[in-house]
């Protein structure tokens, strides 16, 4: 079981927080005005966490030709010790993968981050347990039990809103963990965390551990907490929307690509990110779980063109933006709390996916 290719949206959301605190002056962005010697427009896209499915189409449209044809000149970078948020935020990159959630921690501290194509149309979390583990057989039953954390207010929110849901008081304890929620598990440090079906849960199917794993749908959490696409900044979509409108379509086109033709953009991506260390037999099982589940949208409602591939769900990101202000899960940058919650649609915008 590998332990350092992923990581929970709950490390993320905490890597956001910790860089909102200690935002810099943003300096310009990487595309602007930059030109590759053959006349593309330079453009860097920093990779979230260490490549896997969510980045499948950014591999995609690099080893396509995509982005050459849309004159760009891609250069994709490892994700910063301060995250990809803060990264773009800054301008030390100009396009990055995030959440619409993480993007309304930043918002909440200050930050000025938007998200211009969404992939991910309904939530991918799965809270699990061990299957030996007899002791839990719902949500209920986490109560007393100890939590693998990563330190967020969210997924606190997410596991008190779920075990209360089921009938239980929404008591727990915590243990701050690493980047191996499976080790915290299998170890007896924790009963319990949260996976990502799309990935870890694949993982879990292909070389153990057996999990016992629910929804946050199904007991409870509205909306989408999931909710992942390509973000850029404000002043990058200010002052240079003909860049942005570029990168967007050569993206949508490679995760298109992909959705249709999954194992063999599965291979792309084990090929274009030799250092990832990927096993092509779960790359291959993580595309087939995300096209079987149609997590990047309808592909019937796609195909008759009712809904519009990438286009941010507003509704959906709202609906779980409310939940986290209920449960006082955003601060600004100074750590008070804040009761209202950010705006999904002045964090989003689909006109650059039309």
């Amino acid at each position: 079981m590998s332990s350092n290719h992923t990581i929970s949206r709950f490390v993320r959301a905490v890597l956001a927080a910790a860089a909102a605190l200690a935002f810099i002056l943003p300096f310009a962005a990487c595309g602007s005005g930059g030109t590759a010697a053959q006349g593309l427009t330079k453009v860097t896209f920093m990779n979230w966490w260490a490549p896997d499915t969510n980045h499948i189409g950014v591999y995609v449209a690099q080893n396509k030709g995509y982005y050459r044809e849309a004159g760009l000149d891609v250069t994709i970078v490892p994700v910063s010790q301060a995250g990809s948020e803060q990264a773009v935020n800054t301008g030390a990159a100009d396009f990055s993968i995030s959440t619409m959630t993480n993007v309304s921690v930043y918002d909440a501290k200050g930050a000025h981050i938007t998200m211009v194509m969404q992939m991910q149309q309904k939530p991918s979390a799965i809270w699990c347990s061990l299957a030996s583990n007899t002791a839990i057989s719902s949500p209920k039953d986490f109560d007393g039990k100890t939590f693998a954390t990563f330190g967020s207010s969210e997924s606190d929110a997410v596991v008190r809103r779920m075990i209360q849901h089921d009938g239980g008081s929404g008591d727990f304890d915590k243990v701050t963990v690493g980047t191996s929620t499976f080790q915290a598990l299998q170890s007896g440090r924790a009963d319990f965390g949260g996976f990502y079906s799309t990935w870890e849960g694949v993982q879990a199917q292909l070389h153990g551990p057996e999990l016992n794993c629910f929804t946050e749908p199904d007991y409870g959490v509205p909306g989408n907490a999931d909710s992942i696409g390509v973000i850029t900044s404000e002043q990058m979509v200010k002052n240079d929307p003909k860049t942005v409108r570029a990168f967007v379509e050569a993206t949508k086109r490679g995760y298109e690509y992909a959705y249709s033709h999954p194992d063999d953009a599965s291979e792309i991506l084990v090929h274009e990110a030799p250092d990832a260390n990927l096993e092509l037999d779960l790359v291959k099982a993580s595309m087939k779980t995300i096209v079987d589940g149609e997590y990047w949208g309808s592909r019937k409602a796609i195909a008759d063109g009712s809904f519009t591939f990438g286009m941010p769900d507003t509704m959906q990101t709202q609906a779980y933006f409310d939940f986290l202000a209920q449960e006082d899960a955003y601060t600004d940058a100074d750590g008070k709390v804040l009761h209202t919650a950010p705006s999904a649609k002045s964090l989003s915008t689909g006109e650059f996916v039309q």
